[in-house]
């Protein structure tokens, strides 16, 4: 499915463009309880933006859900395990565009992200600069694993941010 970009006045630059993987990056970021900020990464993704010269346009990226990295590596594995990713089974988190529009170097991504066999809808905003492009957004996924707290909540939060950080490079002819 192919996304138009629904500004006219800033159109995305026509062409295929490929992931530069040295320059990218996905990472997150969850509330752990209550008052702390637990963050980590993923060290392996891949991202295609395609935009024809009718302006539609469409973005594929994928992310190597074992390619976790954080900073205690008992809960590196624990994140690989069904109760979090379940990388055995889902190997793969995957979010498809259906919507792109910019305005300027403001850009919104409408799509479906599938984590664990689940998609959500999810609206990503960031900034585009030209040929490269910066995305982030929160969104609510659901992940099996919480800890009540004895006082009440959980340890987790359920609104997770990802940002994700795209230098594309316009591909080669052929690619």
């Amino acid at each position: 499915m192919s996304a138009t970009a629904t500004d006219t006045q800033t159109q995305l630059p026509v062409g295929t463009w490929k992931l530069d993987p040295t320059h990218s990056s996905a990472s997150f970021a969850v509330k752990h309880m209550v008052v702390a900020t637990f963050r980590g990464s993923f060290e392996e993704l891949d991202a295609t933006l395609a935009v024809g010269e009718d302006g539609a346009a469409e973005l594929i990226g994928t992310v190597d859900a074992s390619s976790i990295l954080v900073k205690d590596e008992n809960l590196q594995a624990h994140l690989g395990s069904p109760d979090f990713f379940d990388t055995e089974r889902y190997p793969q988190l995957r979010f498809a565009s259906s919507a792109i529009r910019r305005t300027g170097e403001e850009l919104v991504l409408d799509g479906e992200l599938t984590i664990k066999d689940h998609t959500h809808a999810v609206e990503a905003r960031g900034t585009i600069t030209d040929p490269h492009e910066t995305l982030g957004g929160v969104i609510k996924i659901g992940l099996n694993w919480n800890a009540p707290l004895p006082k009440g909540g959980f340890a987790l939060s359920n609104d997770v941010k990802l940002t994700v950080e795209l230098e594309l490079a316009q591909a080669e002819d052929g690619e």
